[in-house]
């Protein structure tokens, strides 16, 4: 299964093009629509998944302008490590938590049977029991 990376150097920004295109479609009908970068890059209907070192809240401000399956995954809360490899397995934002979110998406679209996704947490070694990261 084929996958795409996008790096993000700012979710403001992209929310702003997203809106200022909205504004434009709404309050200029006859015009020529204008497309949000949004819009351009992540058209379809794959799940796509963000994963931030930043709080959840800052990728999750352009969810409204994706239309496809749209996973947040993010570190709310700091002081927990000592460093960035730590902070990523604390908040479940690591390469193990990203892969993990991307095959339940699938799951949740009916593209990928639910065992694909228990054998996945498996290899990847997680912890299921483990407290939720806001909880501790």
């Amino acid at each position: 299964m084929a996958s795409d990376i996008f790096s993000v150097t700012s979710f403001s920004e992209l929310s702003h093009d997203a809106r200022a295109a909205e504004r434009h479609n709404r309050l200029k009908p006859t015009d020529e629509p204008q497309e949000s970068h949004i819009s351009r890059c992540l058209s379809g209907i794959a799940p796509i998944v963000a994963a931030t070192d930043y709080v959840r809240a800052y990728p999750a401000t352009i969810a409204s302008y994706v239309s496809a399956p749209y996973v947040v995954l993010g570190t709310d809360g700091f002081g927990r490590s000592d460093s960035r490899a730590a902070l990523r397995d604390f908040f479940e934002v690591d390469r193990r938590h990203i892969a993990i979110a991307a095959l339940s998406a699938l799951v949740g679209e009916r593209e990928l049977a639910r065992e694909h996704l228990a054998a996945a947490i498996v290899r990847y070694k997680v912890d299921v029991e483990r407290a939720a990261p806001w909880t501790v």
